[in-house]
């Protein structure tokens, strides 16, 4: 039986940066499950950038990829409207932004890539299995459990099942570019004929990224479906180099949202906190984490952890009151023709979609 002070279950922003800013002093596991990619655009939204910046940390150049993004190009596939918003992204590599996030852990963090299997908790410790790098079942356990393992969270589905979110399943394929016809952009789809969510694309270093958010029932078909639909609007996919699947919560109230209880802890996703509108949930991680590590050292940190997460709670609690002006179709396509704060864009390639 292994013995640590805190077992962190998950590797992605919230995880890494918890362990990269808990007390040095404490013995920690981290499990980074993570074997494939995660259905993500890959963009730092000015929050996620603002939560790093707090940390005084820069990108390492090899994290960034081309092309670097100025604009969004939003897309009503129903009322066949188009319009352009001024934004301010950073387009990264996602696995190797996560991979930069990780290699940042202290001496005192044992990194375990392995896939927790089962979770028990017995005499005030928490027992976590995992498979070990022949196979073989490990135990590990201690007096602090965080789940940062995302939407499909075991850790929180072992201790507080009755989450009350909506759950959707995100798919996104890579496609080659062909430079002779690539005019490259970031895009927001709304296409109700396929999801009551959004669908996204955005170039990386030659490659061409789609994806969207959809409901669990049918959902490779509404998927394939819209692709055939995006055709007027410039989009023509080929044969697609590698498809990406996982689940993403999207909140709809206060009560979307769990912190834990005793010795168990939820941060970024996991614990609901990711935003209904935009599904944006690196910035959210980040600052949950943080709070966490805080809290910690407090005298009764669960309580500590929900005071200093109250405001980010509220936060995205309240985007819900933006979403119908996003996705009720009558009100979505009222502010595109109304043409308030969008921009016009003289295309490089006059020629080309």
């Amino acid at each position: 039986m292994l013995k640590y002070d805190c077992i962190i279950v998950g590797a992605g922003p919230a995880g890494s940066t918890l362990a990269r800013i808990l007390d040095q002093s404490k013995r920690v596991l981290l499990l980074d499950g993570n074997r494939g990619g995660k259905p993500c655009g890959g963009l730092l939204a000015p929050d996620a950038q603002k939560a790093l910046a707090r940390f005084d940390l820069t990108l390492p150049k090899d994290v960034l990829v081309d092309p670097q993004i100025f604009s969004v190009k939003t897309i009503d596939v129903a009322a066949g409207l188009t319009r352009w918003y001024p934004r301010l992204y950073i387009n990264v590599d996602r696995g190797r932004f996560d991979a930069w996030l990780l290699s940042l852990a202290g001496r005192n963090v044992e990194v375990r890539r392995a896939r927790c299997r089962r979770i028990a908790q017995a005499d005030g410790l928490y027992r976590v299995t995992f498979a070990g790098e022949d196979g073989a079942e490990i135990t590990a356990e201690a007096p602090v459990l965080v789940g940062a393992d995302g939407a499909g969270s075991l850790v929180r589905r072992t201790f507080f099942p009755a989450l009350r979110t909506r759950t959707y399943v995100a798919i996104q394929q890579w496609f080659r570019e062909d430079p002779a016809k690539v005019n490259p952009f970031y895009s927001c789809i709304f296409d109700p004929a396929a999801t009551d969510c959004c669908s996204w694309s955005i170039h990386k270093d030659g490659t061409l990224i789609f994806g969207g958010a959809y409901a669990p029932l049918n959902c490779r078909a509404a998927f394939e479906a819209q692709k055939k639909r995006l055709e007027p609007f410039g989009f023509h996919f080929g044969a697609p180099i590698k498809t990406e699947a996982c689940l993403v919560l999207r909140p709809r109230g206060l009560g979307s949202f769990q912190c834990g209880r005793g010795g168990v802890y939820l941060v970024g996703e996991a614990a609901g906190l990711i935003s209904p509108s935009s599904l944006e949930g690196i910035s959210s991680a980040i600052t949950s984490a943080t709070a966490l590590a805080a809290s910690l050292a407090a005298r009764r940190p669960q309580r500590a952890y929900r005071a200093k997460t109250r405001s980010l709670r509220l936060k995205l609690a309240l985007k819900n009151l933006k979403c119908p002006f996003m996705y009720v179709p009558f009100l979505r396509a009222l502010v595109l023709r109304s043409g308030l704060s969008s921009i016009r864009v003289v295309p490089r390639f006059p020629s080309r979609v």
